[in-house]
């Protein structure tokens, strides 16, 4: 006789339990620079790792940017958009300043009216560059862009947000 909680491929188990040791803290954080109310992030991450294991292949387990599309996906179909949390905001000072190396305090109110002034897509990759701490590739392959593109992307929104900040002659080490 047969459990219904005995697992009939304990092989799915392991590897899904990998894939959330793995990658849940970057998934939430990730969530988090989106969302501020602490039990919608709880919400979204639970739904992304359900998500992932009703889709779970073993053989081929998804990656921490399969796994940030799923949530993005997720965050465009929630009702009501939350503004940018502190964290985010904080994370993206630091990355265009330098290490805090600003003349002067730059307020959470002036980063997010700079970032106002980017793009979308600016505004997306300078995200996922300083909150999510993605490389080139990795965003190249969250967005389906070329490296070349999104280095390009980069660079300009990086200029727009220091020359927006008054940080222009600061170079922060990550061009």
């Amino acid at each position: 006789m047969s459990s219904r909680s005995e697992d009939p491929n304990p092989l799915r188990n392991e590897v899904f339990t990998r894939v959330f040791d793995e990658h849940w803290a970057a998934v939430r954080h990730h969530i988090e620079g989106v969302v501020g109310a602490e039990e919608e992030v709880t919400e979204i991450v639970s739904e992304v790792f359900l998500f992932a294991w009703s889709r779970l292949r073993p053989a081929r387990p998804p990656s921490r940017v399969w796994l940030f599309r799923a949530a993005d996906r997720r965050l465009r179909a929630r009702p009501g958009r939350a503004s940018t949390p502190h964290g985010a905001l904080d994370a993206v000072h630091v990355g265009v300043a330098g290490d805090g190396e600003a003349p002067g305090p730059v307020s959470r109110v002036e980063v997010l009216r700079a970032l106002a002034v980017l793009t979308r897509p600016q505004r997306r990759i300078i995200m996922l560059t300083y909150w999510d701490g993605l490389t080139v590739g990795e965003i190249a392959e969250l967005l389906r862009a070329s490296e070349s593109r999104v280095r390009k992307t980069l660079g300009r929104a990086q200029d727009r947000l220091r020359t927006e900040l008054g940080l222009e002659g600061l170079i922060s080490g990550d061009d």
